[in-house]
């Protein structure tokens, strides 16, 4: 059976990435993309669909293991009745095709370690021809050939490849496992060696361009390397998850596809990566946003394919039992094709905030900006999906209202502040409108609260965003009291819940229940902190980083009745919350701008 969520490492070549347990087996990799069908698919049913596991011979976790400094090269170390051995994975950035490496060092004594290799493409249904071929074992199915070079003999089954071999004090033995299309010629292989000393270089030299400093210095680095590693590097777009349907209730049917690119995301990406001194990635997420984005504004969604692809079609694969139980697996998204209103609103304002910190803007970016205004002025009174996505009816969310309200009102700043041409007192007059509904329509004067849809007896998390896009000032008595009742009604042990899920009849249309969203609970701290308890947002950030993994990682949700993470892994909207939660409380609201100057953007627009 697969590890805890918790237990599995990332490692990854900016087009793909792996998951790696605590015991040795790498249970989670698609190839040649983040959104390619697994070759490794244990992590969604067992090892039959799919693993590779080196570790000793005796089995169990390891011991230890870490990150080696700020980079993705991954050591586990085991000690064993006959002595202790380290293995070194990572995947060195894509050259002529992707690398897995895998390096098995002798510490101590001599240990018998065994290895085993069971490809399985196409999401663990497909087991490929395999066979000996020029000293590499080669496998092949239909599109998808992979090379294994090892440095021991491999017996080859039914279902697997094994071997069996003991390692030394000094001995190193490396493992490359390496991947193309079977049309194509067979790559030559990295050697591992080399192959480890480049990745930890790649690593080392980007992290030095990171700008935070203060006390929760190396928690931010570790979560920008997460949040680089989730990037696909030939578009610059940035994938929500490296995995699919892993469930935000155990046992539960709550399992989607977070290998897409969230226009959700957009904003608090850019202040993330502009905030940290990551300008070159900012704006390639910012041109990647406006490719994708590009044609009839009416035709806007929620999410994309890393190549801004459109269509991602949601299937059941019925063949995975899900993991733990969890099932449907799925891939593709049918959320696609929602009916999000926050979407327009979130574009808007990030590309006003890419061009707030002086990235190059062309003039089609201000044209798409018009079309979208255009657009926007006559949906935003549509009822909506909200940003979570839920499949009930639709309702008129507050949110929603709220990055509508955002939207027009960054197009009239824009006009206003750079000279850019523009009907500005239309725009004004359709904000203040916008403004007074939801005013009238989303607020319940009795409870002292913004509610999750206009007329609704539930809470929303979301409603912790509507100071820090300037909706409304921190110190207005309607965000402290929204901000209490929040806290007051959807906490679990300090934690926070996106909504109740059985509020108002059930407003998201699905059974079961989910864990509390740890990106909600950023904005929480975030949310204390603005309206004067930044004690408690202290308090509440230490406990955040207290449910990372032992090697920093988060995913999407948190147990906090059975301690345990939840949901797709790692997620980047959990690993953004916390790098900009971390700016909040050290004060770092100044954004390196394009010519390599501070620009004091912050995360706060109101006053």
């Amino acid at each position: 059976m697969p590890g805890l969520i918790e237990d599995y490492a990332l490692l990854g070549d900016l087009q793909t990435a792996a998951l790696v347990g605590r015991d040795g087996a790498m249970d989670w990799l698609c190839l040649p993309r983040f959104d390619s069908p697994a070759c490794f698919a244990a992590l969604l049913d067992d090892e039959r669909a799919g693993t590779w596991r080196i570790a000793p011979a005796s089995g169990g976790p390891a011991s230890r293991r870490r990150y080696r400094g700020d980079t993705l090269v991954l050591e586990s170390e085991w000690d064993t009745p006959d002595g202790t051995v380290r293995v070194v994975d990572c995947m060195p950035p894509r050259g002529e095709a992707p690398d897995v490496v895998r390096v098995v060092e002798g510490v101590t004594g001599r240990v018998p370690m065994r290895t085993l290799l069971r490809l399985r493409f196409d999401y663990g249904h497909i087991p490929p021809w395999t066979r000996h071929e020029g000293g590499q074992l080669a496998a092949v199915a239909g599109p998808d050939a992979a090379w294994l070079h090892s440095p021991v003999p491999l017996t080859v089954g039914e279902d697997a490849a094994t071997a069996e071999f003991t390692v030394s004090p000094g001995e190193r033995l490396g493992f490359v496992l390496t991947y193309a299309q079977s049309h194509l010629p067979r790559p030559t292989p990295v050697d591992a060696d080399h192959a480890i000393a480049e990745t930890e270089a790649f690593w080392l030299e980007w992290i030095t361009r990171c700008t935070f400093r203060g006390p929760w210095e190396a928690q931010v680095r570790r979560a920008l390397i997460t949040l680089k590693a989730l990037t696909y590097a030939p578009t610059g777009g940035i994938v929500a998850a490296a995995t699919t349907s892993l469930p935000e209730q155990l046992g539960g049917p709550r399992n989607w596809d977070y290998r897409y690119c969230w226009l959700r995301d957009a904003t608090f990406t850019l202040q993330a990566l502009l905030g940290t001194g990551y300008v070159d990635e900012a704006r390639a997420w910012r041109e990647w946003l406006v490719r994708a984005v590009a044609g009839d504004p009416a035709k806007l969604q929620i999410m994309y394919g890393l190549d801004g692809t459109r269509r991602l079609p949601e299937q059941i694969i019925d063949w995975l039992a899900g993991y733990e139980g969890a099932a449907p697996v799925r891939i593709g998204n049918a959320a696609a094709d929602q009916l999000q209103l926050d979407v327009w609103g979130e574009v808007l304002d990030g590309l006003h905030l890419a061009r707030e910190a002086g990235l190059p803007v062309q003039d089609v970016a201000w044209d798409l900006q018009r079309a979208l205004l255009d657009y926007l002025e006559g949906a935003w009174d549509q009822p909506d999906n909200s940003l979570w996505e839920v499949r009930g009816p639709r309702q008129h969310f507050v949110h929603s209202k709220v990055m509508a309200w955002a939207g027009v009102d960054r197009a009239a700043d824009t006009v206003e502040r750079h000279g850019l041409p523009g009907p500005v007192d239309q725009w004004r007059a359709l904000s203040n409108r916008i403004h007074a509904e939801v005013c009238d329509k989303g607020y319940d004067p009795e409870r002292n609260t913004f509610t999750q849809f206009y007329g609704s007896q539930g809470l929303d998390a979301a409603l912790l965003l509507l100071p820090r896009v300037g909706f409304l000032p921190w110190n207005d008595p309607r965000v402290r009291g929204t901000v209490d009742a929040v806290r007051r009604e959807l906490c679990q042990q300090d934690l926070i819940l996106r909504y109740r899920t059985d509020t108002d009849g059930g407003v998201d249309g699905l059974p079961g229940t989910e864990g509390a969203f740890l990106a909600c609970s950023f904005w929480l701290a975030d949310a204390l902190h603005g309206i004067g308890r930044t004690h408690d947002a202290r308090n509440l950030f230490e406990h955040l980083l207290a449910l990372r993994n032992d090697v920093g990682l988060l995913s999407e949700e948190y147990d906090p009745h059975t301690g345990r993470q939840l949901g797709n892994t790692p997620q980047a909207f959990s690993m953004v919350g916390l790098i900009n939660t971390a700016r909040q409380l050290t004060g770092t609201h100044t954004t390196t701008s394009a010519s390599g100057q501070q620009q004091d953007l912050g995360q706060d627009t109101s006053t």
